[in-house]
This record gives structure tokens, sequence and C-alpha cells, in this order.
């Protein structure tokens, strides 16, 4: 348990500091180390609320707020991510799944990782069907995998230039926040033994010191731009483990 608070701790420092939650790689590492399969979403979805609360808290008082961009993407999410927490799917394709979400996301970062700061001078407005059904496609995904989806939702309104970094990296956090909980009310449909999450504190204590040294080290500290590279290439290395899990060594 002590390593794997270390790597949850590293998770939602790197994570944070981009204004994401975490959850992909808390689901990763949880597989790695042989959690009990049916809690896995659980315990990724609350450290993911964990370590969110505090950059939407921080970004919202910052003023980088801007509900004109991130509510059609809500809309379409919302719901959708409810439907996919209720969704009951076999051990070896939630593995797969898992393997193509962190691939996906961790190159979408990667591609991405240099419009984080860069403060262009036109911006797209994208037309709401448009932003309810990548909503709704993030939402589904997130539900099922249990995911707050903003690891694809930053990098997608950066390739659509929907608007300044700052209030994408704040639609992000609170897409994340929001979906959480939806996913969340989604799993608890299914017969969870909610009992042994209490087993589990000390990781949602770590994410917690973590989201907060993130989010400083994002305010205070580093380039945003350095952080985002790291953490595609945190993703993608836990994404090649998970490959390697699936494909070698079963």
């Amino acid at each position: 348990m002590i390593i794997l608070s270390i790597l949850f701790f590293v998770t939602a420092i790197l994570y944070s500091s981009v204004g994401f939650g975490g959850g992909s790689t808390y689901l990763a590492l949880l597989l790695i180390w042989d959690v009990p399969y049916y809690i896995f979403p659980i315990i990724a979805l609350c450290c993911n609320i964990i370590v969110v609360s505090g950059n939407c808290f921080n970004y919202i008082k910052a003023g980088n707020l801007n509900f004109n961009l991130l509510t059609p993407y809500l809309i379409g999410s919302i719901p959708l991510a409810f439907i996919g927490g209720s969704l009951v799917i076999e051990k070896h394709l939630f593995e797969i799944l898992l393997f193509i979400v962190l691939s996906i996301a961790g190159l979408l970062l990667l591609i991405n990782f240099k419009s984080y700061g860069d403060e262009q001078k036109s911006y797209n407005i994208i037309p709401f069907p448009i932003s309810f059904l990548i909503g709704g496609v993030i939402g589904l995904i997130s539900g099922i995998v249990g995911i707050g989806g903003g690891i694809f939702l930053s990098p997608i309104l950066f390739l659509l230039r929907a608007g300044k970094p700052k209030y994408i990296v704040t639609a992000a956090s609170l897409f994340i926040l929001i979906n959480s909980l939806s996913g969340i009310f989604g799993h608890l449909t299914k017969n969870f033994i909610l009992n042994e999450i209490k087993y589990y504190w000390l990781l949602f204590l770590i994410v917690f010191i973590g989201g907060q040294l993130g989010n400083f080290l994002n305010i205070k500290i580093l380039p945003t731009r350095l952080l985002a590279l790291i953490t595609s290439g945190l993703v993608i290395f836990v994404a090649i483990r998970i490959g390697l899990k699936i494909f070698i060594q079963t």
C-alpha cells in the first residue's frame, strides 16, 4: 500500500498541475496492484473529485470559468456518464478499454502540450450540436471506465481552438468533477461492497495533498507546458504497462 500511495501521490501532483484528476492512471495502478476489480471505479472517481475540487476552487477564484464554453459539453456528458457507470462489463474488456483510453489520452496530450500557456488571438465558436456530441461520447466512455473525461476534453478543446488555455483547463477540471459525481451515482446502481473502500482511506488523503501541491506548481513555479509534457509521458508509460499486462503477460 505504501508504494501504491506514493504512485498515487505523484499522479495527483502531475495531473492536477494541468487541471486533471488522474482517474485513468489511478485505475491502471489499481489494476496492476490487483485491487478488487469491482471497486476500481469508485476509488478512482473519489480520488478524481478530491483532486479537482481544489483545482476548481482556485481556477474559479482566479476568474477563469467560462460557462459558455463548458455548458454544452456538460449537457451531453452528465446523463451518459451515469448510464456508462451503470453498465456492467467483464474485467478483460475493461482492461482493453482502459488501455485504449490511456493510449489515446496520452497521445492527445503529447500532441497538444505546446498549447498549454499559448495565448492565441482568435478562437473558434463550436456549434452546440458538435459540443453536445463530443460531451456525450466522452461522458459515456468516462462512465464505463470510471474516469472524469477531462483528459479527453482538454486536448480536444485545444485542437478546436475553443478558448483561452486558462478557460480550457478550468472547463476540464469542472467537467471532471461533475462527470465523476455522475459516474459514481451510476456505479452505485450496481452491487458494490462499499465497506471495502474504507481500507483505502490513505489513498484519498495522499491524492488530496498531491492535488494541492500540483495546483501550486501550476500557479507558482513550473510552466504548464512542461507539466503537460511530463503528464503525457506518464499516461503513455502506464498505457504501455497495461498493454504488456493484457497482451504479453496473460
